[in-house]
């Protein structure tokens, strides 16, 4: 079911870019910043719902946040809070999804069998009396897929209070500075 819905989604994203080169270069005009800020403040609540769905429902993909995040900067700059707001509660309600229901999608036995000595260092990790900084470690450190922990920390059923800390510390962390420095950056450029 879960390699499914990505796929899906991979194709839906594949025609999505396709058809935005296709009409981009038949009118070149749809691609200037001026264009787009007019877009978007004509279809503001439009983009903004469209936003908050798709950020809340890319953790069942194992779609990392950061594209999203920094999407957000560029849709809403000068919004950043709401940015932040929305990616942690997409990040939060994933993370809460993906432990309570991670034997569900079927995550568990593709991942004991994927990686069987990773799982029991994991294991190992997670039921520590510092299992919450190693949650927040993970989610702090950008090139590894925080919902790869929320699922393993579900499987192994530890405590929830001691997984959503940890996404939580290291998640605003690391939001936090995509949403400034990306704000900075778009600020620069608009």
């Amino acid at each position: 079911m879960l390699q499914k819905g990505k796929r899906i989604f991979y194709i839906l994203w594949v025609i999505a870019v396709i058809s935005f080169v296709i009409i981009s270069i038949k009118n070149p005009e749809i691609i200037t910043p001026e264009y787009l800020l007019e877009f978007i403040k004509n279809f503001n609540t439009e983009v903004l719902v469209l936003y908050i769905l798709i950020t809340f429902i890319r953790g069942f993909f194992l779609i990392p946040s950061t594209p999203f995040v920094l999407l957000g900067i560029m849709l809403f700059p000068e919004k950043p809070f709401l940015v932040l707001t929305i990616s942690m509660l997409g990040i939060l309600f994933s993370s809460t999804m993906l432990y309570y229901f991670s034997d569900m999608l079927g995550f568990s036995s593709y991942l004991e069998k994927k990686f069987p000595s990773k799982i029991e260092q994991w294991k190992t990790k997670l039921t520590s009396s510092k299992s919450t900084l190693f949650i927040a470690g993970w989610a702090l450190f950008p090139f590894v897929p925080t919902d790869l922990i929320c699922y393993v920390a579900g499987i192994i059923k530890i405590p929830f209070k001691n997984m959503i800390t940890g996404i939580l510390i290291g998640e605003l962390i690391l939001v936090t500075i995509y949403v400034y420095f990306g704000a900075n950056l778009m600020s620069f450029f608009i």
